[in-house]
């Protein structure tokens, strides 16, 4: 007995002379795909792709009293992208993913500096982008306040070129960047209030981009896009809902004005039993159907779109940009098996928010299908989608009907393996 008082009191003695924590840990993430009509229709005389790719990761990270920090280090590879024993040809996908300090500045107030993930609420504006091997990062610096069930951020970046070895250039701020909406300036304000069964969000977002002046750079020309809106969410007992409603105004890149342009759903979800969840939902996304030289489109940034909109990734995920809109309407299921596997099923069906030329609004209907896996220590994901494409959707996607493949559709399989290398509570 006095050898237990003993232990308990020397534990005691070491915890209060511990105040960090060291931890490594990492990410193996090979994924097989079979693209026959993911993000297009494929031509009936169009091979499918195959191939496959690997996400690894390092990550390294330290807790102290004060301060935070983690570095991710990440290389995402084509299994036979390089030739063998060619160094010279590696395709510098080794990358810095994360690597941030945040400093504790007391009273709820903190700073998180450096190249970051930054993810709000359901991704639908601003997330992580996961599901892509390199996923999306931003180089920030942000204010944090947050107490009890309120939330505040406040996000700066200024971005520039790497012109030499010495840094950036020491002559004016033009950024060369372009492509997938990049961004010279960011500046936003993020708000969250919590309680028990709602949930409110209101989200300020700035981005500035650089404008050229035939195919030059302006030295001080930007176009300023703001997207101002709100995530709403309610749970009680096995039903959910969640919505959305943002508005876009300013100027895209080309100093094209932004009018009008907008984006709302609604999602439900009902815990039907302990095995079924049910969901419904709808969201439409404004097009454009403005004069040369503005757009009432709506594009929803540097949201995780492959979450939205359909796993084959037909709209808003790198293409779709000031094209006719969408409202999609969709309904899902998803099945708990057993204590470690799941499978989900969501039909989605497609129309655009506006008309094509010819006067057709409808754009088809995919089947998504998920199976999940846990095993002890790895996760086994196996996914299948089917396009069932309209009149509307092969106009849009410009290949006739008669060209295009009869079915358009897509599977993967995927294995995660997070291993815990070292957990270490240091001095």
């Amino acid at each position: 007995m006095n050898k237990q008082y003993f232990s308990i009191g020397l534990l005691c003695l070491i915890t209060q002379f511990i105040s960090a924590q060291f931890t490594i840990d990492g990410e193996f993430r090979p994924r097989t795909e079979y693209r026959h009509g993911y993000g297009n229709p494929i031509a009936e005389d169009a091979d499918a792709g195959f191939g496959i790719s690997t996400r690894a990761r390092l990550n390294f990270g330290y807790v102290d009293e004060s301060y935070k920090v983690y570095l991710s280090l990440q290389d995402v590879m084509t299994w036979g992208e390089n030739r063998q024993l060619l160094p010279a040809d590696a395709n510098n996908s080794f990358a810095v993913f994360e690597a941030w300090g945040e400093l504790t500045l007391g009273e709820g107030f903190s700073t998180k500096i450096g190249r970051q993930s930054i993810s709000y609420d359901d991704q639908r504006i601003m997330g992580g982008l996961d599901w892509a091997q390199q996923a999306r990062n931003h180089d920030a610096v942000l204010l944090k306040y947050k107490k009890n069930k309120f939330l505040l951020d406040v996000g700066l970046a200024f971005n520039q070129d790497k012109a030499d070895l010495s840094g950036f250039s020491s002559v004016g701020t033009a950024y060369s960047t372009t492509g997938f909406f990049s961004y010279k300036a960011m500046q936003y304000l993020y708000l969250k209030q919590s309680w028990d069964t709602f949930s409110g969000s209101l989200l300020v977002l700035n981005n500035g981009f650089q404008e050229y002046e035939d195919d030059e750079i302006t030295a001080d020309g930007t176009s300023s896009l703001v997207t101002i809106g709100t995530h709403l969410g309610y749970k009680k007992g096995k039903l959910g809902l969640d919505g959305n409603f943002f508005v876009q105004t300013g100027q895209r890149q080309g100093e094209v004005d932004v009018k009008g342009a907008y984006l709302a759903s609604l999602d439900l979800s009902l815990k039907a039993s302990e095995k079924i969840t049910l969901g419904a939902g709808v969201e439409i996304i404004s097009g454009n159907d403005a004069d040369a030289g503005e757009t009432g489109a709506f594009f929803p940034l540097y949201g995780t779109n492959h979450k939205f909109n359909g796993f084959m990734d037909y709209f808003y995920v790198g293409n779709h940009a000031n094209s006719i809109g969408l409202l999609e309407v969709h309904v899902s299921a998803k099945f708990q098996l057993n204590e470690t596997s799941s499978l989900m099923v969501k039909a989605l069906n497609f129309s655009g928010e506006q008309e094509l030329a010819s006067g057709e609004k409808s754009l088809g209907t995919e089947i998504d299908l998920v199976y999940a896996k846990k095993f002890k220590g790895y996760g086994l994901a196996i996914g299948y989608s089917q396009m069932f494409a309209s009149d509307g959707m092969y106009e849009l996607k410009g290949i006739t009907e008669d060209a295009a493949a009869g079915g358009q559709n897509w599977a993967w399989v995927m294995l995660t393996i997070k291993p815990k290398f070292l957990n270490i509570a240091v001095k």
